[in-house]
């Protein structure tokens, strides 16, 4: 990609809308802070805060101090000293009359060269009227050869029809060239580790298709319940929470066909034709065949004994939404024609796993190997994305001794092996924004067949009179996720 010397930001003003807010404090000011740290930030980027809380730039300054405890990086230091603060309404005209003049400040105090970087850290439904906002102050607009860019977090919408009048605001403001949406996941190394698993390496592109794959699995299980987050949970659930976003970019990632370089709308291009690809579930029949949904209800053990998301604080006692989602997707191209993807996601399940597992077919004569094969896994090739960054190939080999008996074996590789240490994922997202790379960020035409996809399962859901299937916290979800894969005659994997 780039050498180090290249991932330099740029003389910018980074504006933090929401820089009074949680997601500033757990995820951006530590990232910067490291960022700082490793010279990625020189002297001409200057950092803005805007939010509802009143505050002074000095005090602002000691707030991105007290959040990033213990360090003594003199880089860091000098940013937030120099950081400014402008406290107002976001749809206040007054509040961007006033960033306007902090702006100016900036580019004469700091040399920061007219170039910005707004990066919305705020409830999503304030995406729009901010932009609005920004853009009836003048702000969305570059100055000559200066760059201006907006940067917003998931969710793009609620659903097609919302993300496309979310997208009709940001654009009364931005190009979509200036517009970067963040999906963390997909700045986790191990994610981008999927391009250079298929196209830096020769051995794997021949067997990635429908010829030596019997079936994709994508899980992303967490072990946690939504907690104090049972409010914001109500609204969303799991198919727009992780499917949406999340899992279909990395399925896009792992299945797309090969870009014709590494310039960022090449790869862009290949994973929008992947999604468009993907055959709607639509219609009751194929919604009732293809797609479960679950709620996890009181379960653990005697020891350990976990409420039901009915249980949890904001959540209403009689709710239908959905913690657990399983489908089978289709994908109608030449390389993927007849093999199934099956994708699971869900809170309260048995292990923390984040992962791209790819099943071979079996071998074409077992008999070979009496008395084994019955047992003998496909051999299959994961991808962990977390909690153990790496991958795995299993396959099988010879038991040592005197009979000829397989089992499964696996060669491993970890992240760890490398000496370099991984950079988070908002540090890579904030310098990308930065430097101007969208390769990790999505564009309008993903975000929106990316709903295309998931709608007609979620209007299905919400007109269905029937009881939300259940599942005991601590289980891999409801009987009805493990028919639906068994009827394929296949299994998920981490099933018991």
């Amino acid at each position: 990609m780039t050498t180090s010397e290249e991932r330099r930001a740029p003389a910018c003003v980074l504006v933090i809308f929401g820089a009074s807010g949680d997601l500033t404090a757990r995820k951006l000011l530590p990232a910067l802070e490291r960022l700082a740290a490793y010279g990625a930030l020189p002297p001409e980027v200057a950092l803005v805060g805007v939010a509802r809380t009143v505050m002074t730039d000095e005090e602002f300054g000691a707030y991105c101090r007290e959040k990033v405890p213990g360090t003594d990086n003199p880089r860091w230091a000098d940013l937030v000293s120099r950081a400014r603060y402008v406290h107002g309404g976001y749809d206040d005209p007054a509040t961007y009359t006033r960033l306007a003049e902090v702006l100016g400040e900036c580019d004469r105090t700091h040399g920061t060269a007219a170039n910005r970087v707004y990066y919305l850290a705020t409830p999503p439904r304030l995406f729009g009227p901010i932009a609005l906002s920004l853009g009836k102050a003048g702000l969305g607009t570059p100055a000559g050869d200066a760059f201006v860019r907006a940067v917003i977090e998931k969710p793009f919408g609620w659903d097609e029809d919302s993300a496309r009048e979310l997208y009709a605001d940001l654009t009364s403001a931005f190009t979509e060239e200036q517009i970067f949406r963040i999906d963390h996941y997909l700045a986790k190394e191990t994610v981008q580790n999927l391009l250079a698993l298929r196209f830096a390496n020769s051995i794997f592109e021949p067997i990635w298709n429908r010829t030596w794959v019997d079936n994709v699995q994508i899980t992303v299980a967490e072990t946690l319940g939504v907690g104090e987050r049972g409010g914001f949970y109500e609204t969303t659930g799991a198919m727009r929470d992780i499917v949406q976003n999340h899992v279909l970019q990395v399925l896009s990632l792992f299945l797309m066909e090969p870009p014709t370089s590494f310039h960022p709308e090449a790869i862009r291009d290949e994973k929008v034709k992947l999604l468009r690809a993907i055959r709607p579930v639509d219609g009751e029949r194929d919604i009732a065949t293809n797609a479960v949904r679950g709620q996890y209800t009181r379960g653990g053990t005697r020891a350990d004994l976990m409420p039901g998301y009915r249980e949890e604080p904001g959540v209403d006692p009689l709710s239908s939404t959905e913690t657990f989602v399983a489908m089978r997707l289709d994908i109608d191209n030449w390389r993927w024609t007849g093999v199934p993807v099956y994708v699971r996601t869900g809170k309260r399940l048995p292990a923390r796993v984040t992962e791209v597992a790819m099943q071979f077919h079996r071998p074409p004569h077992l008999p070979l190997f009496p008395g084994t094969a019955a047992d003998l896994e496909p051999d299959t090739l994961v991808v962990r994305v977390q909690p153990d960054e790496g991958l795995s190939l299993r396959f099988g080999a010879k038991v040592p001794g005197h009979a000829f008996r397989v089992q499964k074996a696996s060669m491993d590789f970890s992240y760890q092996s490398f000496e370099e240490q991984s950079p988070d994922a908002y540090e890579r997202v904030i310098l990308d924004a930065l430097v101007g790379d969208p390769t990790l960020f999505i564009r309008a035409d993903e975000v929106g067949r990316s709903w295309h996809i998931v709608d007609p399962v979620l209007r299905y859901w919400a007109a269905d009179p029937r009881p939300i299937p259940l599942y005991q916290a601590a289980t891999w979800g409801p009987p009805e996720a493990t028919a639906l894969i068994t009827r394929d005659g296949r299994s998920w994997r981490h099933s018991t």
